[in-house]
């Protein structure tokens, strides 16, 4: 009668427990050198990336690189370039916030076009009506030529006699003439030297302007201006 060569399990598992003992070491080793490898992997792309000058993408690459590969030489290799990503990358990020700030528009207007350019301040006011936005727009007309005014939407200004303006330029203050016409067909206030102030937005970071108001104290309104396509008003 012929016997069964099939190993018995509780054989097999003793067969198993006298192989040879597994090397914290070497696996780590192993670990390390497979790591290695691939952080220089991403590293070739980061290069490209770099290279480019793609700084979000680089950015990206890094802390994707420092956070797999934390003990990798291409970390410290790299840091420095790194660094100048992330710093171009946040550059890059809030010129396109800014730049974003503004709306443009061309309109027909008989024969000729009219441009405009507007931008809301960083946060609304308190009119005594309720809450407002501003809006600054430069308007470049056909007929009614080139003027620069602020409008709400709700309350009213407090300068149908003309007023002065109380203005801050990157902080430094100045003051500027203002004019409220006699209409109900806008809440709006014209800032007289329109090329004044279009010379000081297109040179500057954040204008403030106190406003003033019927009916409520006056309520400051801050454009955050550094953004602007001076472009798109030729001319000015």
């Amino acid at each position: 009668m012929r016997m069964s060569r099939a190993i018995p399990p509780l054989l097999m598992v003793t067969l198993a427990a006298c192989g040879p003992p597994v090397d914290p070491n070497a696996e780590a080793k192993l670990k390390a050198q497979q790591d290695a490898a691939a952080a220089e992997q991403m590293a070739h792309d980061l290069d490209v990336q770099l290279g480019n000058q793609n700084w979000t993408l680089a950015r990206a690459q890094c802390d994707v690189i420092a956070y797999r590969y934390p003990k990798s030489a291409v970390v410290q290799r790299f840091a420095t370039r790194c660094a100048e990503a992330k710093a171009k990358a946040e550059e890059q990020g809030e010129s396109a916030r800014l730049a974003g700030l503004w709306s443009y528009q061309t309109s027909p207007v008989g024969e000729g076009k009219q441009l405009n350019a507007s931008i809301y301040a960083k946060d609304d006011i308190d009119t005594g009506a309720g809450r407002s936005h501003v809006r600054l727009i430069f308007r470049d007309h056909p007929s009614w030529g080139r003027s620069s005014y602020l409008v709400l939407d709700n309350g009213d200004f407090n300068c149908y006699d003309g007023c002065t303006l109380k203005v801050k330029v990157d902080g430094k203050p100045r003051s500027m003439a203002g004019s409220r016409p006699k209409t109900d067909e806008a809440i709006a206030m014209f800032v007289e030297d329109e090329r004044a102030l279009w010379r000081t937005v297109t040179h500057s970071k954040t204008i403030e302007i106190t406003l003033p108001l019927k009916g409520a104290p006056p309520q400051t309104a801050v454009f955050e201006v550094g953004g602007l396509d001076a472009s798109q008003m030729p001319g000015w």
